[in-house]
């Protein structure tokens, strides 16, 4: 039979055995749960750096439609040239509210009103508080 003391330290060491495998599972659980949030937070990052990536060629781009197709449709004194610069430049920079308008603007000197209004409404549709591509919308639709 064992005494008490005995079966004091054993119930003791029981217990501990018991608070240790606890704790243990305890920490393990929050490591598991640590282990994910850096693995969020690490995806999280590479997205970041990969649109950080995305808007730097855009802006690489955006800057080589305005030396290579923008500003030679701006001096060029034929109209046909002048639509085919700042459709080029467009292919390489969408984006570009001054360069839709501007093509709109070449358009409805034209006589092509169907394509003017396009490119006013898409100068528009990025920047909604153009107020000069509002009028001349308005004038081409008035013109239609």
């Amino acid at each position: 039979m064992l005494s008490f003391g005995t079966v004091s330290v054993l119930i003791v060491t029981v217990l501990l055995a018991s608070c240790s495998s606890e704790v243990l599972e305890k920490q393990a659980e929050q490591l598991r749960r640590q282990e994910i949030e850096l693995a969020r937070q690490r995806k999280e990052i590479d997205d970041l750096l990969a649109e950080q990536k995305l808007q730097e060629q855009k802006v690489r781009d955006c800057n080589r439609a305005f030396r290579e197709y923008f500003e030679k449709a701006q001096i060029s004194s034929d109209r046909e040239q002048t639509i085919r610069l700042y459709r080029d430049g467009l292919a390489i920079c969408p984006d570009d509210d001054v360069a839709h308008y501007e093509l709109g603007k070449a358009f409805a000197d034209q006589g092509s009103f169907a394509e003017a209004e396009r490119e006013f409404e898409a100068a528009l549709k990025i920047n909604p508080n153009f107020a000069d591509a509002r009028k001349q919308l308005d004038a081409v639709r008035k013109n239609r």
